[in-house]
Parts: C-alpha cells; structure tokens; sequence
C-alpha cells in the first residue's frame, strides 16, 4: 500500500473511529461518576455490580458478566474486593464450580447511602449530554445487545 493510502487510512482512524470515540466517552462519563462516589469508596462498575445484584438476589458470575458485558477477571477481582469491604458474600455452589455472590446488608446499607449522590450525577451527566443523547445510547445499547444474542 502506498504510503499516501496509509496515511489517509491513519487520518480516517485518528477521525472517525467509532471504538475510539465510544472508548472516549466511556472513560469521560465513569471519570464523573468515580469522582462523586469516590468518598464512599466506591467506582461506578463496582455500583453496578452491587445493583444488578440486588436485583437478582443470587448473583451467578457466569450470569453477572452477561448482563453487564464484562470478563471473568474484571468481575471477580470487584467481586473480591467489595468482600473484603463486606458488601458482598459468597455462597455454597451445589456443583462447587462456580461462586455465586449475593449483597449484605453492608452492600444495601451502602447503595442507599449513595442514592442521593448518584441522583446528582445522573443528572449532571444528563445535562452534559442532554436527552436527545441519552436516548440515542438507550436505543443503541438495546440495538446493539439484540443482533450480539
């Protein structure tokens, strides 16, 4: 490929790839939340880890990393950590292979703590996005999880 071609190929990847800019926003909107919830210990994929738990009880980490698109290693390293925090337990596996976790009053006690706080940043973050955005990566993400199944 001549060098030109390459260097048009470079100029079209440093603009318009789509990984890179969503990477981008990625890390600009958990920066935010970080930031807030850094006084109660606490990182934005670590507070979704304690929700979807709530919500299933039982928490299966095969299960777990499916509904939040997340590797083993990921999930189990915040797993370990918000046990050894208290806010999560492990409990007996009938097959003894995998290690199902659920939330402790602990892990309850310190999503209600952070209620308020999250509530300002989901608005803030609504407002530097706006709702036309926020729309737009509702649909997306559903778009997107429906053709991955």
């Amino acid at each position: 490929m001549p060098e030109s071609d390459t260097l048009l190929n470079i100029d079209n990847i440093a603009a318009n790839c789509i990984g890179l800019r969503v990477r981008m926003l990625n890390r600009l909107v958990t920066n935010l939340y970080d930031e807030g919830l850094r006084p109660f210990g606490l990182k934005v994929s670590q507070v979704n880890i304690l929700v979807a738990t709530w919500k299933l009880g039982t928490a299966r980490p095969a299960e777990m990393c499916k509904v939040l698109q997340m590797d083993v290693s990921t999930l189990s390293r915040n797993v370990d950590r918000m046990k050894a925090r208290g806010w999560l337990e492990t409990m007996p596996d009938p097959d003894g292979r995998a290690q199902p976790f659920k939330l402790t009053a602990q892990g309850r006690d310190v999503l209600e703590k952070i209620l308020p706080v999250w509530r300002e940043i989901q608005d803030k973050a609504i407002t530097l996005l706006g709702a036309e955005t926020l729309d737009w990566l509702n649909r997306s993400v559903r778009q997107l999880s429906s053709q991955a199944k």
